[in-house]
Order: C-alpha cells, then structure tokens, then sequence
C-alpha cells in the first residue's frame, strides 16, 4: 500500500498521518472516490473526479483540489507494480473543533492505492430492514460516513452474502452498500432512477452507455420476477448473483454474460491494453 496525504508521499502507510481533530474522522465529514486500476492505469479516472466535486459540493465542503489529487494519484502509482489495485481518493473537512461543526482549517486530501483481488463471478445478496431515505441530505452522495453500510453489511454477511441491497422509503429497490443493481424482467434490462437515491455509478453509466438498459423505479419486489440479476461498481464491474435472500437465480445469466463480454471489450479499449 502507498498512501499521499496533504502533498506529502508516506514513507509508510502504516505511519499516522491524520490529526485526531480530523472532522472525517470524528463525524465522518469527508467524500471519497474508489478507482479501479488496470494494468497501472486508472479506470475512468475523469467521471470519478467530476463525481467527487458533486459530493464535496452537495456535502457543502470547499472546491476540491483537483490538481493536488492528480499530483497524489501520480505519486502513489509511480513505481508501483498494480496489474489490478485501487486507488482511493478521500477529501475531509479537515481539523475542526469537537463537534459537528465544522472549524476553519484546509481540507485534508488523501491518496491510497492499494493491489486489489478480483470478485468471483457469482454472488449472494441479501435484503435488509432498514430503507434509504431518498429524500436525505446524503441522497446520491458518496461519503465517507458508512456506518449504516457497515451495520447492512454484517447483517448480509450473516446470511452468507456479499451484498446488501437496500429499498428506500417509498418502498423501491434503491441500491447496495457499494453497489448499483441491474435486473432483467421479460428481457428487458433495468435499473434504479437516480431519484431513488441510489449513488451515480460510474460502473452503472457506462453500462447504461455502452449496453443499454431502462432507467425506471420499482417495488423491490420485483426482482421476484427478474430471470437474472447482477451489481454493478467499480471492483465488482458486473457480477452475477446467483441468490437472493432464498431465491436461486442462473448466474450469468445471458443478458449478464453479454453485458460482462461488452465491458471488458471496451474497458480494455479505453485503456489501450
């Protein structure tokens, strides 16, 4: 692991780096991107960066330093042997005083990249209790406060899944704790609005560009009726469930299997691999 903090590369990544008054880390008052490296390149590195000023803009935190992120994405993968790792990209409110209130310092900027393995084919997901608020001050942002992924995931994990899937208040499928949900239904492909509160994707939108797919909002209930189902995000790229809660489901299914043969042609290509 090589880790970037504030314009400095870590000798270490295991040295402290952030102050204890950091606001990320006592009220999780941060925005983050994970990106996928392929080959020692970033994958669609632009989309996330335009992503991660959206979420530090609609968390109300300054503009992100563009120029410093690049500088630290640079020095993390110089010399670094990743054929397949992740970069993560985090923004804080910087030092501030107890509280949630936020004090006057810079942001802190951080760059980590790591090696990274790849997910298996096929999956479980499992549904919990507790629903997104798509009318949240959060909706649709991608910040570093996960608590409720945590709690959703470990409630997964009992049930021997990999993923949560949440609804959201109106009752809609909405999304995973770190993923989007496509599904089939009379063969047509399908996936959450991004009114459900679900987070932009960039996985999800090249999907949509590249294969096509119907943006619509549904009880989660229909994914009884979906023939296949597969998450989508950017480790996993398009994984195949296999189960939902007690349903089994054939994994990949055709449509899965065709949109996983269109995107690895087309990642490779956007990367000239």
């Amino acid at each position: 692991m090589r880790a970037w903090i504030n314009g400095e590369l870590l000798p270490d990544a295991t040295v402290p780096a952030v102050l204890v008054s950091d606001h990320g880390l006592t009220v999780g008052d941060g925005v983050f991107e994970a990106v996928k490296v392929v080959g020692g390149l970033p994958f669609a590195l632009d989309r996330h960066l335009e992503r991660l000023h959206r979420s530090a803009a609609g968390l109300g935190l300054p503009p992100v330093d563009e120029d410093a992120v690049r500088r630290g994405i640079g020095a993390v993968l110089a010399g670094a042997d990743l054929p397949l790792g992740r970069l993560r990209v985090t923004v804080t409110g910087g030092p501030a005083p107890m509280g949630s209130g936020r004090g006057d310092a810079a942001p802190t900027v951080i760059v980590v990249a790591d090696v990274m393995q790849p997910w298996a084919p096929t999956t479980a997901v499992a549904t919990v209790p507790w629903p997104r608020n798509e009318r949240g001050a959060l909706a649709g942002l991608k910040t570093t406060s996960y608590a409720e992924n945590v709690v959703a995931l470990a409630h997964a994990r009992e049930r021997g899944a990999s993923e949560a899937v949440f609804a959201n208040l109106a009752g809609h499928l909405c999304e995973g704790t770190g993923s989007n949900v496509f599904y089939v239904v009379d063969g047509e492909l399908r996936t959450p609005t991004l009114a459900s509160g679900c987070l932009a994707g960039v996985t999800r939108a090249l999907i949509l560009e590249w294969y096509g797919g119907r943006e619509v909002d549904e009880t989660i209930e229909v994914v009884e009726r979906a023939s296949e189902v597969f998450l989508a995000s950017t480790t996993r790229d398009a994984q195949a469930v296999s189960r939902w809660d007690d349903r089994e489901l054939d994994a990949p299914g055709p449509v899965t299997a065709e949109v996983r043969r269109v995107w690895r042609e087309r990642e490779r290509g956007l990367l000239g691999l």
